[in-house]
């Protein structure tokens, strides 16, 4: 088979004009060996007529100044007959080309037959129906989330309150170190705090189990086509959705997928905007939180969410468009919608198993180490109360620390005490950590490691019954998700938690008794600020630091905003 990229053969004609520009361009280009040898002169001078920056950045490695004099000459006795438009023109000239070649051996028989993928995306990608039947998808993800998962949830949390806690202290009991600083860190710290994330591990297998079908189906691309028309508000494209899609998983890697983005002012706009992107991380607090203030409403409540984090992303977007961006030329759709299949197992689990496990390894790491921070915090004693890790949790350094923050910051958005105050700090670390701040604060004194009357077998018989009774539960929820009840009478939820009462308890306390109205002004906090330090440090690295600030301070401005008048108004209505 011929080098075709050495061939002297000219493929494609770009006109007289443009040929005689390439041809004093390879003259210069061909004085240089080094070029020579890497790279034929005509193609790299086409390439150099497109403005490649890395082959212009290579050339300018190798000195050759006169290749750029020959470069600015060309352009200049170009400009009158192609404008700025000069790349346009190259690639008008490609397409010709292939539209002749096609047009010569391909024959296109009289009467076309519509496929499969054709007539439903007459439907999917419908001009009026798209957008519903997009938002449709996602209220059932969602609906699979809240419903489906929820039984196993509950089995993860009674395993890790009962046999897995009872046997720590047993353990504790056996080397004589219950009732020490040691039981307090491992109950209270490990099992209160990591435990209190990885509950959250089947609501989050199931958000990515949706996402994995819809986007190994075809169906995500459709997505990024009819979110077009609401991406051209905020002067972006489609396929900037497709980085904002990914952020429903993560934040962190849909900052990275703004690479696929040709234009640099798309980049940088798209990855400001994707912190706005609900992320699997932010999944446990809603939960946690419509199970106790929304348990009727818990799916509405968190599709709520999801969708003012893209109008959130669309209003912040479209003043960035009126400001910032407002002088950058705004770029055009080009994708090719893929034909839709059937889901392919083992991918579908591997993109599962990839997301879930990076989740589960922030818990062994980060989260654990936030958890233990926290714990230490708690344990340091101050004003002369209490000693090293038997001190009252109100009177510790992280309750004077989070204190401050409490009175002056978050007081007027309803949930002004220290506890709540220092979970969002530590939830910049990462958002999970705010559900084992929380469950470290509200049941840190919860805990007594005395006598366990319960046996390992018993714990054992709890954990694999409890596993049952989950699995039968699921399968039951299963038709929920479509509004059908195959088993009417039954009711699987349980009685809310020692946590969970707390909770409520102290929200309602903090605000006047208006804890439901502060409960959703802090949900709207945690949806909009910013989502974790991981997140931070790959939009420095992808766009630069003043644009990674800017995004902080666009995201806490905007949480705090919300958040207050969320609770300010609606205590001037009457509401919660």
């Amino acid at each position: 088979m011929p080098n075709i990229a050495r061939s002297h053969t000219r493929l494609v004609d770009y006109g007289p004009v443009i040929e005689s520009e390439l041809e004093k361009l390879k003259v210069v280009i061909a004085s240089h060996p080094t070029l020579v040898q890497r790279y034929p002169p005509r193609w790299l001078a086409i390439q150099l007529l497109e403005r490649d920056d890395d082959l212009l950045a290579e050339v300018q490695s190798v000195g050759a100044d006169d290749v750029f004099a020959a470069l600015d000459d060309a352009f200049e006795r170009l400009t009158p007959h192609f404008g700025a438009d000069v790349d346009v023109a190259l690639a008008d000239a490609r397409y010709r080309f292939v539209n002749h070649l096609v047009h010569q051996v391909v024959t296109t028989p009289a009467r076309t037959t519509e496929s499969w993928s054709d007539r439903v995306d007459r439907v999917v990608t419908n001009q009026w129906l798209g957008i519903p039947i997009f938002l449709a998808i996602m209220w059932f993800v969602f609906k699979i989330t809240t419903d489906v998962a929820t039984p196993f949830l509950n089995w993860i949390s009674d395993s890790l309150t009962g046999p897995i806690t009872n046997r720590t202290i047993a353990l504790l009991q056996m080397l004589h170190l219950q009732n020490t600083w040691v039981s307090s860190l491992l109950v209270d710290g490990v099992i209160a705090g990591v435990g209190g994330v990885l509950v959250f591990v089947p609501v989050l297998m199931s958000l990515y189990l949706a996402l994995a079908l819809l986007e190994d189906s075809g169906y995500m691309a459709r997505a990024a086509f009819v979110m077009d028309r609401f991406m051209r508000i905020i002067g972006l494209h489609g396929k900037s959705f497709l980085p904002m899609i990914v952020g429903f998983g993560c934040n962190v890697p849909a900052v990275y997928a703004t690479r696929t983005l040709e234009n640099r002012r798309d980049r940088i706009l798209t990855g400001l905007l994707v912190p706005f992107m609900s992320c699997g991380a932010r999944l446990p607090v809603y939960v946690l939180f419509t199970a106790i203030f929304f348990p009727k409403i818990a799916g509405p409540v968190i599709f709520g969410l999801y969708l003012l984090g893209i109008l959130a992303a669309i209003g912040v977007g479209l003043v960035l468009r009126k400001t910032i961006f407002a002088q950058t030329e705004q770029t055009t759709l080009v994708m090719e919608l893929p034909p839709y299949r059937a889901p392919n197992l083992p991918t579908v689990w591997q993109y599962i198993w990839e997301r879930t496990s990076a989740f589960i390894n922030n818990a062994w790491t980060m989260i654990l180490a936030a958890s233990l921070m926290v714990w230490l915090l708690m344990a340091i004693p101050m004003g002369g109360h209490g000693t090293f890790g038997n001190t009252p949790v109100n009177e510790s350094a992280f309750a004077t620390l989070s204190g401050g923050l409490a009175s002056t910051i978050f007081k007027p958005l309803g949930f002004g005490n220290w506890e709540n105050s220092g979970a969002l700090v530590t939830g910049f670390i990462a958002k999970e950590v705010v559900v084992s701040t929380l469950s470290q604060e509200y049941s840190i004194d919860d805990t007594e490691t005395g006598t366990i009357e319960s046996t390992w077998q018993e714990d054992l018989r709890t954990v694999v019954v409890g596993f049952g009774r989950a699995t039968v539960d699921t399968i039951k929820a299963i038709p929920l998700v479509v509004g059908i009840n195959l088993f009417p009478g039954d009711e699987s939820g349980g009685e809310p938690s020692a946590l969970m009462q707390t909770i409520r308890r102290e929200f309602e306390a903090t605000s006047g008794g208006h804890g439901t109205l502060a409960a959703l002004a802090f949900l709207v906090f945690v949806l909009l600020y910013t989502p974790c330090v991981t997140t931070l440090a790959a939009q420095r690295q992808e766009f630069g630091a003043k644009w990674m600030w800017l995004g902080i301070g666009i995201q806490i401005s905007l949480a705090w905003a919300l958040a207050f008048l969320i609770f300010q108004g609606g205590k001037l209505l009457g509401l919660g």
